[in-house]
């Protein structure tokens, strides 16, 4: 029985641990949290997400949709336009943003009274 409880909590530290890797960062769960919303262009998240770089927003935006949580469309317009979505299967992650936004609000206000 012992030894069940200690693979289930392997197992468990194994996925929090593959998950982690695929969100790490302090930009990655915020962009999904935007894009849960809506779809963006690249100019929409520069302004919906304060602090991060042109340079960090696209690693990680290539990251997301390498990982396929993210979909880019390109318009070919002039200039040209690229689109940010979430895809189906990002979009299993918009629960997990509003349990941390939620913990996150609850926090702040615990530290700063």
């Amino acid at each position: 029985m012992e030894d069940v409880k200690l693979l289930t909590c392997n197992e468990k530290i194994r996925a929090i641990h593959d998950t982690m890797d695929v969100l790490s960062g302090k930009w990655k769960v915020s962009i999904i949290a935007c894009l849960c919303y809506k779809g963006m262009r690249y100019s929409e998240l520069m302004r919906q997400v304060p602090g991060i770089s042109g340079k960090m927003l696209s690693r990680e935006l290539k990251d997301l949709e390498m990982n396929k949580l993210i979909e880019r469309t390109v318009a070919h317009t002039k200039p040209v336009c690229v689109h940010y979505k979430i895809t189906p299967y990002g979009a299993s992650l918009k629960e997990l943003t509003e349990v941390i936004a939620t913990w996150g609000l609850k926090h702040r206000e615990l530290i700063t009274h």
